[in-house]
């Protein structure tokens, strides 16, 4: 029998399946461990006090994660309805368990008071100690003051020096917001939230997101560790020298204006064009500064 010029090879049949299998059922090789009922109601608990802890905690149903996709377009709704017009901003960082009486907090405040007076509105997180200082700081010189809170497990409510404020639920809204309508950074002694805020701003230059964002690190007896280690990554090449060019280290308000009138008043000139007005018809309202 002459052999067929076109034989096609057979293949198996793929196994068809009923319905997707639920999550986690396809992890036969995964080590489980049994868990109560109260300690899963303590998770569901746990996890629908707050969207972003339901979020983070893996695959939900698909209806719960579409629920969940909506809350973080709400997010930025809200964010972009509340920010857009408050005019070009400057974003100061800090803790926020600094009172009025320490010498950071006054730092801070004076810092505010520099940033309105070059004509830039001050946007913070919206709590208490340094944000409260830098939006307190804008108030006495007569500029805009914007805060961007979070919604915590615990009471943050926004300080009394904000002229416009929202609230979000999710941290990584926030800090696209923050540094959205942001010129540039103005970091003072903090914590974690303070850290995630100065390196996603450094990743964004590095990465070429961002050009020519200008960072004043203040404070400076509180960072000899940290920039020690920012010469370590340096040296072994994890990071390049240009990573680093635009931050300012110093104490000096003016030397940080300065270094913003370089940098981030640039920026604003290049667009500036692209800002767009509000509309009444639409419920916008620009924040005008006081008088």
């Amino acid at each position: 029998m002459p052999p067929s010029k076109f034989i096609k090879p057979t293949m198996p049949s793929p196994t068809l399946l009923d319905r997707e299998p639920e999550p986690g059922s396809a992890m036969t090789n995964a080590p489980v461990t049994h868990v109560s009922p109260a300690e899963i109601r303590a998770d569901e608990q746990f996890c629908s006090q707050l969207e972003d802890r339901a979020l983070l905690s893996g695959p939900n149903r698909r209806l719960r994660d579409l629920q969940l996709l909506w809350s973080v377009a709400k997010d930025f709704m809200t964010g972009f309805r509340g920010l857009h017009f408050v005019g070009p901003c400057i974003t100061v960082f800090g803790s926020a368990r600094f009172d009025e009486n320490h010498r950071y907090y006054q730092m801070a405040r004076d810092m505010g008071a520099a940033i309105a007076r070059m004509g830039f509105t001050v946007l913070t997180g919206g709590g208490p100690g340094i944000m409260e200082a830098a939006n307190r700081g804008a108030k006495d010189a007569g500029g805009r003051s914007v805060g961007c809170n979070i919604r915590l497990p615990f009471e943050q409510s926004h300080n009394p020096y904000l002229d416009r404020w929202v609230t979000m639920e999710h941290f990584f809204v926030r800090k696209t917001l923050l540094i959205k309508y942001s010129f540039g950074f103005i970091i003072m002694p903090g914590g974690f939230g303070t850290m995630d805020e100065m390196f996603e701003a450094l990743t964004l230059i590095q990465t070429k997101k961002l050009k020519s964002f200008p960072i004043v690190i203040m404070g400076s007896d509180f960072w000899p560790e940290m920039r020690h280690f920012m010469e370590h990554m340096l040296k072994g090449a994890t990071i390049s020298p240009e990573d680093l060019d635009l931050i300012k280290w110093t104490d000096s308000v003016d030397e940080a204006v300065a270094h913003l009138q370089e940098k981030a008043v640039t920026q604003f000139g290049l667009r500036r064009s692209r800002v767009p007005k509000s509309s009444p018809l639409l419920g916008e309202k620009a924040l005008e500064a006081a008088h």
